[in-house]
């Protein structure tokens, strides 16, 4: 596909997506069923996918989100700039944490880390993609959408420099 002088060649198509976000929503609504998790989406990747799954759940929800800085283009910076926190208060509650990408594990640490020192009940962690070739991670991801290779990607909410999150689909850019 050719997109605004990029090249793209598809990853993950919609349908994919969308097949796998529903049986995500399936296994929180059974883990959940008696409870009120509250959702914390990390902007700005994860709102696409954050926004299907919550519209996918069969149990109430809240829902929150915290903004981070860890990436300049396609390189990792390797370090965490907080830019929004969360609003709530997650003491005692059920805590699912929504990611679009784990790449390095650094930015999942960092959430994981000050998630924990509010004393949540339960803390789950979903990610849409993780790239398990690169993540250095001391920890399991409770729910992976999808594993893919150590490439750059966009769409479905994933960004070039702020560009292409609202393809509907997974792509790798290919050249410029």
């Amino acid at each position: 596909m050719h997109f605004h002088g990029y090249e793209l060649s598809l990853v993950i198509s919609n349908e994919e997506i969308q097949k796998r976000v529903a049986e995500i929503a399936k296994n929180l609504s059974e883990k959940f069923k008696d409870e009120v998790p509250i959702l914390i989406g990390i902007l700005n990747g994860s709102f696409i996918f954050m926004s299907d799954l919550i519209r996918a759940l069969k149990i109430d929800c809240e829902m929150d989100f915290i903004k981070l800085s860890s990436y300049t283009g396609d390189q990792s910076i390797g370090t965490i700039r907080l830019l929004k926190d969360i609003s709530a208060d997650i003491t005692g509650r059920h805590v699912v944490i929504v990611e679009d990408i784990i790449d390095s594990g650094l930015t999942i640490k960092f959430i994981k880390d000050r998630m924990k020192e509010a004393g949540p009940e339960s803390l789950t962690i979903i990610t849409l993609l993780l790239k398990p070739d690169v993540a250095n991670l001391d920890f399991p991801i409770d729910i992976v959408g999808f594993e893919i290779a150590p490439e750059f990607v966009v769409g479905y909410g994933l960004d070039y420099d702020q560009k292409m999150r609202h393809l509907s689909a997974i792509y790798r850019i290919e050249k410029e």
